[in-house]
Formats: C-alpha cells, structure tokens, sequence
C-alpha cells in the first residue's frame, strides 16, 4: 500500500449511486474488478476477471474496468454525503470480490472513515486470513455469502470448495462490527429445505449472527454472458416462486430461534 492512501490505485468497473439494498440507508456502491470464484449464476459476469474487457450489449460495445485512485473514487462518493448522513448510509463495496484488491479495498474503506461514512463490504470471504485481518477493522458491516455447506457441491458450482470460506465466516463473526449471512438460493444447487437448514443451522451457531437473508435466483445478468463471450450456463432454470421462497424461509426458521430470516437483502 501507498503511503498516501488516496494515491493507491485499484481498478473497478461500476459506481452506482442511491442503492438501498447493498447495507443500510443510502448507498454508493462500489464494484471493483477480479473475484476468486466462478459462480454459475454470477449477475456480474464481467467483475470477475480483473483484466480489462469489452464487453457489447445492444449492439454497443463499452470497456468494462477502469484504472483509479483512491482519491478519484472518495471524490464521487462524497457527492451523497448528505444522503448518507440522513439515513445512515455510506460506502459499500462490492465487485467482484473486494479482498482479491486488498490494498486497494482498505485504502478505501479508510478514507471513508475519515470522511466519517459508513462502510460495509459484500464478500464471498474466499481470502487469506491476513488479509481478512487488515480489512476487518475499517468495515461497519459485512454482507457475507454462504452459499452451501457441501466442499464438492460448492465447488461444482463456484469453482472452489467451500471450507476457507467456512473458517473465515467463524473469525468474522467474533470480530466484526456487523455481520449478515446471505444465500443466493438457487435451483439445482441449494434451493431445497434440507440445504437451506444446514446454513442456517451454520448462521446460528456463529456468535453475534442474528440476520440470514435469502436472495432469489433471477436472470438480469444473462445477457452480459453473450456480450463478452461467454455461456450463460443456468439459462434452463427459472427463477423462484413466492411459495418456494417462503418454503425456505420456515424451513430456515425452524432450526433456528435467534436468526431474522428475510427473503431479499
């Protein structure tokens, strides 16, 4: 890391502003490029290899990612700090897998904190536990995927196994400030009750875990597979029922007396 942490530079692809979904109150989000997995349903196909792409959709063809600083990025975000400061909102980032740009990320996540902005982080926690350790301290809240609690099973699906994400989401969960538990829930690879309940039975067994957010399956990043070249290889499925979700939801609260389950984040 830079000695002047506005000066690191990381690369991203995408800042959206005014999301209300990625933490608490208003929001910029941050999405930054490169991630460890693979995930089959990834709805940012194009965050996952950290080298700069084209990507063409709707017959336009765009450059996805984007060399910047620190200071460049602060700069945007300070233009809702106003919103921030009414709601509680602040900083999110996102990708991508924000701990695959490690220096980039806790330069950020700190000149946020000294602008006095919340900060959060939505990880797959696929890292070294050194690097977890320098990143933790400057997060507010995490927003942490489980995706399933089979190693082969995870691995079919995301392309790695699933036990440094488990030892990683223990460590989080005794040292963060805030830390939700997420499962894309998806058909074929976890939407059934029984493997919905081994998460949650896995989200209450970590102390301080009092939230698991069930996400539905959907398909808005399909077409961003063809635009860069690539197979979009769950477009047989179709997303969850109301039903099935709500299916899930008590199946998950069934083993569980302390977490809050949600459907959507």
């Amino acid at each position: 890391m830079t000695s002047n942490i506005y000066e690191q530079p990381g690369r991203i692809f995408d800042i959206q502003r005014y999301s209300i979904h990625d933490g608490p109150g208003i929001r910029t989000i941050v999405f930054l490029k490169g991630c460890f997995l693979r995930c089959r349903w990834c709805c940012n196909p194009e965050s996952q290899e950290y080298k700069i792409q084209e990507m063409t959709m709707a017959g336009k063809t765009k450059t996805v990612g984007s060399d910047v600083t620190v200071g460049e990025v602060i700069s945007e975000v300070r233009k809702d700090e106003i919103y921030y400061r009414r709601s509680g909102g602040g900083m999110t980032l996102s990708g991508g897998e924000c701990l695959s740009q490690p220096d980039f990320s806790e330069a950020l996540l700190r000149a946020a904190h000294e602008y006095g902005f919340n900060t959060a982080i939505e990880t797959t926690a696929f890292a070294k536990r050194e690097i977890i350790e320098r990143i933790i301290p400057h997060v507010d809240h995490v927003l942490m995927d489980v995706k399933h609690m089979n190693s082969a099973k995870h691995k079919e699906f995301t392309s790695q196994s699933n036990e440094l994400i488990l030892e990683n989401a223990k460590y989080i969960a005794e040292n963060a400030s805030h830390l939700i538990i997420r499962v894309p829930t998806v058909p074929t690879f976890n939407d059934t009750p029984e493997e919905i309940s081994a998460i949650a039975r896995f989200a209450d067994s970590l102390p301080n875990v009092t939230e698991l957010h069930l996400l539905p399956y959907h398909r808005l990043g399909q077409d961003k597979y063809a635009g860069i070249g690539r197979d979009y290889t769950l477009a047989h499925l179709t997303p969850p029922t109301n039903e099935h979700m709500q299916m899930l939801l008590d199946a998950a609260e069934k083993v569980s007396s302390k977490l809050k389950v949600q459907i959507g984040g």
